[in-house]
């Protein structure tokens, strides 16, 4: 109803209105602490993934692993086969898939954190086949795959609790921390491993495999101590416990304003999407509003992380670095570890300075150069007279080391860390433990074929296997582009706002959210224009 109806039945009385608007207090700095850290916590989990990809690099090259798993050739020494080294570092992906859709189920069914609790156990559990493993390799790549549902669904849940979780101005950081302890993890995992490549007993693996069990474990016995997120207890209609998790995650009173706000805005946004479908499988992809266009951003960005080739140098690093001829493989691996982890610092200060689509493309547009450096440099001038069987020019390599270590900068700081927040603020409540299991269930798809293809592809092309990830980071640049909105500084229901306007990707860093606008246009000295229908 508008305000000249509203005249027309009630007569006006007068109105005392102050200089400005009241507005609900936002909680202090020092209130958002614990928040951060039960954010920085969940992330634990990305840790876990990050020390198994750390550590399964160094072991397929360790000759007391390939002595257990391997085969051996006419002059006695072990090795894997191209196939079993595919199987056993890539079944761990298919298993990953496969978990993305457990978080999805577990996510709507018991929650963000109980999910995250059963998976830990999943994880756990895949490990234990895995050190018990004495010579059977199939038993290693079985432990594989049940440790890969558990990290599949921690991919998926994770993020998902964090976005929920964490307020606004500092999403976009907490929810790269899950990044930012992926890296942390690959790091320690590799200098593990360095570690203990030298022991000749099966110590020099399984000391690795034992402490994956133990940082599963911390994260299992955290997270029982954890609130749920606020946003899927509201969904469920446990309004009370949604007030408490808040009140306590913000260090703030029961009843304190700021609690009352946003819970209001949650309950409206939920009320909305309930109204809007019953976030069945297929509104997924033809729901409102532009549900296929959002699953469609959803699935590529998570598929386009892979094929910018990271993982071709976290699984294989260490024997690329052994085929470039570096005296230590192990410990050159363990280097880009370390860089991997410090520049993923980078990327928690740039998502929400700079934005989505800046980092993005910045990203690509690097890591397009360096791959296509990277790629011809290693075929045209490594070997003498392309000769592999002779020896690696070392000043030449030193060239593909430095541009594979500004490539893992660029990824570390863009693609590693935003892919993760994208997904996790592209979909509506109701529909986001389906979207990002079927969009992080993609990454997972893909990570399997780098991974399973990679010793086959490389065998035969070698180098030249890097122009297929620098077509896939030109196609990137395209696809951040012109489809990829800019999501900085909006809430979670501002994002689901900004895909029902139909804006452009183009123009999507322009556009300001209806809460935003009423706030502007607040008279400061006279009546209020109650311009919204009642």
């Amino acid at each position: 109803m508008s305000t000249t109806a509203m005249t027309d039945d009630i007569p006006m009385t007068e109105v005392s209105i102050t200089d400005e608007e009241p507005k609900v207090p936002e909680p202090a700095k020092k209130s958002q602490l614990l928040v951060i850290l039960l954010c920085l916590f969940a992330a634990m989990g990305g840790f876990v993934f990050g020390y198994d990809t750390g550590t399964i690099a160094g072991f397929i090259n360790m000759n007391s692993f390939l002595e257990s798993f391997g085969e051996q050739d006419e002059s006695g020494a072990f090795f894997l086969s191209r196939m079993r080294a595919g199987l056993i570092v890539g079944l761990f992906s298919i298993g990953a898939f496969l978990g993305t859709q457990l978080g999805g189920f577990l996510a709507d069914t018991v929650g963000r954190k109980k999910g995250i609790i059963y998976v830990a156990m999943i994880y756990i559990v895949g490990m234990l086949i895995q050190i018990t493993a004495f010579t059977a390799w199939y038993q290693v790549a079985i432990g594989r795959i049940v440790g890969g549902v558990g990290i599949g669904a921690l991919s998926v849940l994770v993020p998902m609790f964090q976005s929920e979780t964490a307020p606004q101005n500092l999403r976009g950081a907490l929810v790269s921390s899950f990044q930012l302890f992926i890296t942390l993890g690959i790091f320690v995992g590799s200098g593990v491993c360095y570690g203990t490549k030298s022991m000749t007993d099966t110590a020099a693996y399984r000391i690795p495999m034992g402490l994956c069990f133990l940082w599963a474990f911390i994260l299992l016995i955290g997270m029982c101590f954890m609130p749920e997120s606020p946003r899927f207890l509201v969904s469920v209609g446990r309004i009370e416990e949604a007030r408490q998790a808040m009140s306590m995650t913000n260090q703030v009173p029961l009843h304190d304003p700021f609690v009352d706000e946003e819970l209001k805005a949650i309950e409206d946004a939920v009320i909305r999407e309930q109204s809007a479908g019953k976030a069945t499988w297929k509104e997924l992809v033809t729901g409102q509003p532009r549900m296929g266009y959002r699953l469609t951003i959803g699935i590529l960005v998570q598929v386009l992380q892979q094929l910018c080739g990271a993982n071709y140098f976290f699984y294989y690093g260490t024997s690329i670095f052994k085929a470039i001829g570096m005296s230590d493989s192990f410990a050159t691996s363990m280097i880009f570890g370390g860089i991997n982890f410090l520049s993923t610092f980078g990327g928690l200060y740039i998502v929400d300075r700079f934005g989505r689509r800046k980092c993005l493309l910045g990203g690509a547009m690097v890591m397009f150069v360096c791959f296509l450096i990277y790629s011809t440099v290693g075929f045209v001038a490594l070997y003498p007279n392309g000769d592999t069987s002779l020896p690696a020019r070392k000043a030449v390599g030193d060239v593909m080391i430095l541009f594979t270590c500004i490539f893992i900068v660029a990824f570390a700081t863009t693609w590693a860390p935003i892919a993760f927040v994208v997904v996790s603020e592209t979909f509506p409540l109701r529909m986001r433990s389906k979207g990002m299991a079927v969009a992080t269930g993609g990454n997972w798809m893909i990570n399997f074929l780098v991974s399973f293809l990679t010793p086959f592809i490389t065998s035969a092309i070698g180098f030249q296997y890097g122009y297929v990830f620098t077509a896939c980071l030109g196609a990137a640049i395209v696809f951040v582009f012109f489809f990829i909105p800019e999501t900085k500084g909006l809430s979670l229901e501002d994002v689901d706002e900004l895909y029902a306007s139909g804006v452009s990707a183009r123009k999507s860093p322009e556009w300001v959210p209806s809460s935003k606008k009423q706030d502007a246009n607040v008279p400061k000295s006279s009546m209020t224009d109650f311009s919204e229908s009642s």
